[in-house]
C-alpha cells in the first residue's frame, strides 16, 4: 500500500512539471537551480527522481527538493515529505516527513484561496489522501471542484497544461463526473500541442501493458499507443521510451523489431529506468536486437539491481555464480542472492541453499542449506522441492526421513522435475518406505528419461532388459 500511494504522488508531480522548463536542457535547469531559483530546484529534483533527461538519482533528487522546499515551494515540500516517509534517497524519517507535508498543505491552502487552480488541485488530493493533516473528503471535493472550473476556462482558451490537467480530472473523476471520452478529448488537444505527458498518457490509454493505476481498463489499440509513445519518447520521456521498446519487442501496433526495441531500452536505461535496464540485460544475454555481450548484460543487471529490482538481483547473482560477463565471484553472488532472498524470492533462496550445500564461497553447512531449500520449496519451486527431498532421503542437515523425502519428491515430480522423478523411481525400485514395485519404478524412470535425465534412461533400459 505504501508503494502504491507513492506512485500516485509521483504521477501527480510529473503532471505538474512546470511548463517553462519542459523545453530546457538539464544543464539549463541546473544553472537556474544553482542560482537559487526555487522552481528550477524543484524541477531539477523531479528530473533526478524520474530520470527525465538525467540518470535517476534519488539522493540528488532529495538534495534539490530540500533546497526548493526551504524556499517555500509547496510541491517540493510535498515530495520531500514523501521521500522521507518512504526512505528514498536517504533515511526513512516519519517525523521529518510529517513536518514537510504539513508545510506543503499550508502553502497550498494560501495559494488555493487566491484562486490558484494547481494549488487547489494539489490541496484537494492532500485532503483526499489525508497527507499533511486530517483526511476530509468534503474538503477535498470542494477544492477539486474549484480546480476543475479554472482548468476548464484555461483549456477552452487553448492552454495545453490546463487541457492536460482537465483530461486528468475527467479521467479520474476528481472534482466532478468521470468521463473517459471527455478525458481523451482534452488529452488529444494537449498532445497535439506537444504536451509530452499528454502524449504519454494517451499512449498508455491504448496500451494494456502500461503499469498505470487508472489505465487497467484500456482498449488494446497498440497502433495508437505506439504513435503517441513515439512522440513522447522523441521528447525524452523515459517511460514512453521504455514502453515503446516493449511494443517493438512484442510486435504490438506494428512490426516486431528487436533492434528498435533495444535502441529504446538503451535510451530509457541510460536515464535510470530500472525495467529498461533489466530488459536490456536480457537482450544482451540472449543476443536479441544485436550482439550477445555478457559483460554488458552484467552491467545493466547491476544498475537495475542497485535500484532494488529483485529479478535483476537474481540475474546478477547468477552471472557472478557462473562467471558470465566477468570472473566468477561467489561472494558477490551470495550478496545478491541474500538481498533477493530477504524479499522472499524463491530462486534466490534456492541458490543460497545450493551454495551452502556445495560449499561454494561459504563453509559447507547442510543445516543452512536445508533451511534455504525449505523456504524455496514452501513457495512451490520444483528444484528446491527435489533438493529438500534429497536432504531428507540422505539425512543431510537433519534427520533422515524417507516419508518426508517421498512427499517432496512427489511435489517436484508432479511439476515435471526429472531428478525428483528419478528419485521416486529409486524409492519404488528398492522399497524405501514404500512397497517395492518395479513397474511403478520403471514408470518414474521413463518420465525422468523423457525429461532429459540420463540416470532415468539407464535405469529404464535396465529394467526393460530384465523384462519388467
Amino acid at each position: 500500500m505504501k508503494a502504491i500511494k507513492f506512485i500516485i504522488v509521483l504521477l501527480c508531480a510529473i503532471c505538474f512539471f512546470t511548463s517553462v522548463y519542459a523545453g530546457s536542457s538539464p544543464e539549463e535547469v541546473k544553472e537556474k537551480a544553482t542560482q537559487g531559483d526555487a522552481s528550477a530546484q524543484y524541477n531539477l529534483g523531479l528530473m533526478y527522481h524520474e530520470g527525465i533527461g538525467v540518470r535517476r538519482d534519488y539522493a540528488e533528487a532529495r538534495k534539490w527538493f530540500e533546497k526548493a522546499a526551504a524556499q517555500g515551494n509547496a510541491r517540493a515540500q510535498e515530495l520531500l515529505g514523501s521521500m522521507y516517509y518512504y526512505g528514498r534517497g536517504g533515511r526513512e524519517d516519519e517525523a521529518e516527513a510529517r513536518k514537510w507535508l504539513e508545510r506543503a498543505r499550508k502553502r497550498y491552502e494560501k495559494a488555493a484561496a487566491q484562486g490558484n487552480a494547481e494549488a487547489q488541485y494539489y490541496l484537494g488530493l492532500m485532503y483526499h489522501e489525508g497527507r499533511g493533516g486530517r483526511k476530509d473528503e468534503a474538503e477535498a471535493r470542494k477544492w477539486l471542484e474549484r480546480a476543475r472550473k479554472w482548468y476548464e476556462k484555461a483549456a477552452a482558451q487553448g492552454n495545453a497544461e490546463a487541457q492536460y490537467y482537465l483530461g486528468l480530472m475527467y479521467d479520474t473523476g476528481r472534482g466532478g463526473r468521470k468521463d473517459e471520452a471527455e478525458a481523451k478529448k482534452w488529452y488529444k488537444k494537449a498532445a497535439a500541442q506537444g504536451h509530452v505527458d499528454a502524449q504519454f498518457t494517451l499512449g498508455s490509454k491504448y496500451n494494456v501493458y502500461t503499469l498505470g493505476l487508472d489505465y487497467l481498463d484500456a482498449q488494446d489499440d497498440y497502433a495508437e499507443a505506439r504513435k503517441w509513445y513515439e512522440k513522447a519518447a522523441a521528447q525524452g520521456h523515459v517511460y514512453a521510451q521504455y514502453y515503446l521498446g516493449v511494443l517493438y519487442e512484442l510486435g504490438r501496433g506494428g512490426r516486431k523489431d528487436e533492434a528498435e526495441a533495444r535502441k529504446w531500452y538503451e535510451k530509457a536505461a541510460a536515464l535510470g529506468h530500472e525495467h529498461a535496464q533489466l530488459e536490456l540485460g536480457h537482450m544482451y544475454i540472449k543476443g536479441r536486437g544485436g550482439r550477445r555481450d555478457y559483460a554488458e548484460a552484467r552491467k545493466w543487471f547491476e544498475k537495475a539491481a542497485d535500484q532494488r529490482n529483485t529479478e535483476a538481483q537474481i540475474n546478477l547473482g547468477l552471472m557472478y555464480y557462473y562467471g558470465r560477463g566477468g570472473r566468477r565471484d561467489y561472494a558477490a553472488a551470495r550478496k545478491w542472492f541474500e538481498t533477493a532472498a530477504d524479499r522472499e524470492d524463491k530462486v534466490a533462496q534456492f541458490f543460497l541453499g545450493l551454495m551452502y550445500d556445495n560449499g561454494h564461497g561459504v563453509r559447507q553447512d547442510y543445516g543452512e542449506a536445508r533451511k534455504w531449500y525449505e523456504k524455496a520449496a514452501a513457495q512451490g519451486l520444483a528444484a528446491a522441492q527435489s533438493k529438500i527431498g534429497d536432504m531428507y532421503f540422505e539425512g543431510k542437515g537433519g534427520r533422515q526421513d524417507y516419508t518426508e523425502a517421498k512427499k517432496w519428491f512427489e511435489k517436484a515430480a508432479d511439476k515435471g522435475n526429472a531428478e525428483a522423478q528419478y528419485n521416486l523411481g529409486v524409492m519404488y525400485r528398492h522399497g524405501y518406505e514404500v512397497r517395492q514395485n518395479l513397474l511403478v519404478a520403471k514408470e518414474w524412470f521413463g518420465k525422468a528419461c523423457d525429461g532429459g535425465n540420463q540416470k532415468g534412461c539407464d535405469a529404464y533400459k535396465y529394467l526393460n532388459e530384465k523384462g519388467i
